[in-house]
């Protein structure tokens, strides 16, 4: 019988393990242009947390005591669709389980671009999608610009600094220890702050003595502060994601807004749902940077769908670098 992660209780504060329950599933009937997936990889991301909360946002909220969702690479066990056949790899939403009947609308064969399936839940999936569009599009990056990029040990982040030097620009990234800080140097940024040995500010005004021109905010919180301080004028940025405050009630400070209006600065919210009609822009370019090793994937794995959860906490930890993935 298929298993299942499911929202046990809504979390206050930090999730902690008792807010999750594993439980058995019957999977619906295969219907007409449904299929049946073996799931063999999920993935587990900081957004997933807001989804934990009853509020509305761009997504709905997980229900509680009905099983949870996220990104998924797996194969096609049984289809009664068009176009897709038993041994098909896809990637769909159907994650936080072992096996999903979905419709096959819900899901999307993985190209062939000569990379392994898990790539397509990181540099190849919305993860190095979220870099692309986020750097290039919401930003408007450019050859010359220097670039803070704030988690950028993490998932999206690392991908962020890659793209950046790949395009001729700057980049400063935020990791806290040691080991992360250097794994960002091994991407090639030109500097790295360790934001656990001194106050990002007083960091990134070393760092950067003449400003920056586009922030990659995975943060929000102190970095996002720090970045409006030293914001060049026309410095454009990019609103990924906040995870310092995923897990508190109070707000980003913004202590530094009123420099928006003096240095003309353009803060930019996107989703990487509104570049699906883009995604062979990506992956044209991105195939190209991974042959050419321009960019590099890397991920840390948990093993075993009964982990999950412990992958999921281990996001606000520190505990991954690069993309954090589930291998069942």
């Amino acid at each position: 019988m298929a298993r299942a992660w499911h929202l046990k209780s809504r979390p206050e504060g930090m999730p902690t393990a008792d807010n999750f329950e594993l439980k058995d599933v019957d999977l619906p009937p295969l219907g007409d242009g449904m299929i049946r997936i073996r799931n063999h990889w999920l993935s587990v991301d900081p957004y997933m947390r807001g989804r934990m909360n009853d509020a509305k946002s761009y997504v709905p909220p997980f229900q509680v005591g009905q099983p949870l969702e996220g990104g998924a690479v797996g194969e096609v066990v049984e289809s009664k669709a068009d176009g897709f056949a038993a041994g098909d790899q896809v990637v769909h939403m159907g994650g936080w389980r072992d096996e999903a009947v979905v419709p096959a609308q819900a899901a999307r064969k993985l190209p062939d671009l000569g990379a392994e399936p898990q790539q397509f839940l990181g540099v190849l999936g919305t993860t190095g999608a979220t870099a692309y569009f986020g750097l290039l599009d919401a930003a408007s990056a450019k050859e010359g610009d220097i670039v803070f990029v704030s988690a950028a040990a993490g998932a999206v982040g690392s991908v962020a600094v890659q793209i950046a030097k790949a395009k001729g620009m700057t980049v400063i990234g935020s990791a806290g220890g040691a080991p992360k800080c250097d794994y960002v140097r091994s991407l090639g940024a030109d500097q790295v702050m360790d934001y656990r040995a001194a106050p990002i500010l007083k960091s990134l005004a070393g760092a950067a003595p003449e400003g920056i021109d586009v922030y990659f905010d995975n943060v929000g919180g102190d970095h996002l502060d720090a970045a409006l301080a030293l914001a060049r004028n026309h410095a454009r940025f990019a609103i990924c994601g906040m995870i310092q405050g995923y897990n508190k009630r109070e707000a980003t400070s913004l202590k530094f807004a009123m420099r928006v209006i003096a240095a003309r600065i353009r803060l930019q919210g996107f989703l990487v749902f509104d570049y699906q009609s883009r995604m062979e822009e990506f992956y044209r370019d991105m195939a190209g940077w991974l042959k050419s090793g321009a960019v590099k994937s890397r991920e840390t794995v948990v093993e075993g769908l009964e982990q999950t959860p412990e992958a999921f906490l281990g996001l606000f930890r520190g505990a991954n670098v690069g993309k954090m993935l589930v291998k069942l």
